[in-house]
């Protein structure tokens, strides 16, 4: 079969033959689009779970990072205004509650000088021996030490927490904690 087709401007083209034409047709068939589908949900179920531990890991860090970052704005402003500063676990108002992952706040003077939002759905904070506040003296040394533990609760434990320690220097720590089992 030869077909004759013709350019723009009248230029004359290469007559096409049934040999030529297998390579002028371009495509799929089915089965290769079958196996191609099928490696690509292959490596989705092998993707979406690491994915998942990034995204809690990432969301972890972040979380910790803010109290970490609350703990040097504590102990600089205590430092600055030569006065005791509270870091403390938030409820309403100017005072404090017992839930870190309600939020938490920096008071000076009975003035709040910062208010994180609470954490979010899942995220649970959670303190080793029941200190919900932590003071700052002015020369930011010589405060009570504290342990926190964040970690994912719901709907189901993950597999990872970031252990926040306060030492007795008032500098803070975070430390990750790999393979988790529980969520305290």
């Amino acid at each position: 079969m030869n077909v004759k087709r013709t350019m723009p401007d009248g230029i004359q083209a290469r007559p096409i033959t049934r040999a030529r034409w297998r390579w002028v047709q371009r495509g799929f068939t089915l089965v290769e689009l079958m196996v191609t589908v099928s490696v690509a949900a292959v490596l989705a179920m092998i993707a979406v779970p690491s994915f998942n531990d990034a995204m809690q890991g990432s969301k972890l860090n972040s979380l910790s990072n803010n109290f970490v970052a609350s703990a040097h704005l504590a102990r600089s402003e205590a430092i600055k205004r030569n006065a005791t500063v509270t870091l403390c676990a938030s409820s309403s108002g100017t005072t404090c509650g017992d839930d870190w992952s309600d939020g938490w706040k920096i008071l000076a003077d009975g003035a709040v000088i910062y208010t994180h939002a609470p954490l979010p759905n899942g995220f649970q904070m959670s303190e080793a021996e029941d200190v919900t506040s932590i003071n700052f003296p002015p020369t930011g040394v010589g405060i009570t030490a504290a342990a926190l533990t964040l970690c994912k609760a719901t709907p189901s434990v993950g597999s990872q927490k970031r252990s926040i320690t306060v030492k007795p220097t008032g500098r803070p720590e975070v430390t990750k904690v790999s393979n988790a089992t529980t969520c305290p």
